[in-house]
């Protein structure tokens, strides 16, 4: 019968509306296998927390509510209070990452029924939900038709065609790519696909894409591990596998915050006994790290490399050029 999946909800069904099954009339109506249906009512119980109690006298099987206790159901799952108010809370989180309303509107159904479940309507648990605030300045929305695009191709592992522009050159180009992992990052989407036209893995950003169009050829598939291999060495978005490392000071005025930052997986961080710390850290392009670099001021100083030592005090005479033009 059917996806496991289908058989999980028939069987809860079933003893759910009945009050309790014999193991002969699930196997007649299932039409599966006796070892199967040991293996379902055993995952159902084990792995999702059903539960299901098998009476030797009835010689049947039934819901045993008592151990249910404040256990609460979704289809194939039970959920106790907190588990359930911690739901909302992710919903909270993932809803500030959607600013059009994407993930939000397709997780409606779920959270009204999170609401029945509580007993509630919705207007308490929202009130608990606006507790949890996110701030996320400078964010790039995303339109929604493009995110859902995107994410089908990905799931689906299908190919996708791309209206794309490169704000660095200032071109629209068109190109196929199969998509391999989305990224979000400081406020906005990224998708890594391999490009058909360039035939290397990229990095594209979601509100770049002006138009996205889910196609039937199957997507090329490449390891994760390829993925992180090629595209994960730098530091920031910026991909690439051509890695220099960065060596910086920051005074003792902001180290205690700084020392607790991860600003890359493979930082490494010294105290110094005056108070300050050194970081050294991975990157391939130095645009973002200049930019992150700028916000500290006078309290961090780049030792190394010279390029991306002089491109910071390039950065900093222009700033200072703009403040000494007379108005």
């Amino acid at each position: 019968m059917g996806s496991k999946t289908e058989r999980f909800y028939k069987i809860e069904l079933m003893i759910r509306n009945r009050g309790q099954v014999s193991f002969e009339e699930m196997l007649t109506e299932l039409e599966v296998s006796r070892a199967t249906l040991k293996r379902d009512l055993q995952f159902l119980r084990d792995r999702l927390g059903a539960p299901i109690v098998y009476h030797r006298d009835d010689n049947a099987y039934r819901l045993n509510e008592g151990d249910q206790g404040d256990k609460h159901e979704l289809p194939g799952m039970w959920f106790d209070e907190r588990e359930l108010y911690a739901m909302l809370m992710a919903h909270q989180l993932l809803s500030q990452l959607d600013q059009d309303g994407t993930l939000s509107r397709h997780m409606a159904p779920l959270l009204d029924r999170i609401y029945q479940l509580l007993g509630t309507d919705a207007t308490p648990s929202k009130d608990v939900m606006r507790r949890v605030r996110i701030i996320s300045p400078a964010r790039r929305a995303v339109p929604g038709v493009v995110f859902e695009t995107v994410a089908a191709a990905l799931l689906a592992r299908k190919r996708l065609h791309l209206q794309y522009f490169t704000r660095s050159r200032k071109k629209a180009t068109e190109r196929v790519v199969s998509p391999q992992r989305l990224i979000h990052y400081r406020n906005t989407w990224y998708l890594d696909a391999w490009c058909h036209e360039s035939d290397e893995l990229r990095r594209f950003a979601l509100d770049a894409m002006e138009q996205a169009t889910l196609l039937d050829t199957k997507a090329k598939d490449l390891s994760l591990k390829r993925v992180e291999q090629e595209l994960d060495g730098g530091y920031g978005i910026f991909a690439g596998n051509q890695v220099k490392w960065a060596t910086l000071q920051f005074s003792a005025d902001v180290a205690q915050w700084v020392q607790r930052e991860e600003w890359h997986p493979e930082q490494r961080l010294t105290p110094q006994p005056d108070g300050s710390l050194k970081m050294e850290l991975p990157f391939v392009d130095q645009t973002e790290l200049v930019m992150d670099l700028m916000r500290f001021g006078p309290d961090v100083k780049v030792v190394s490399p010279a390029g991306l030592r002089q491109a910071v005090v390039d950065r900093l005479t222009q700033a200072q050029a703009q403040y000494a033009k007379r108005a």
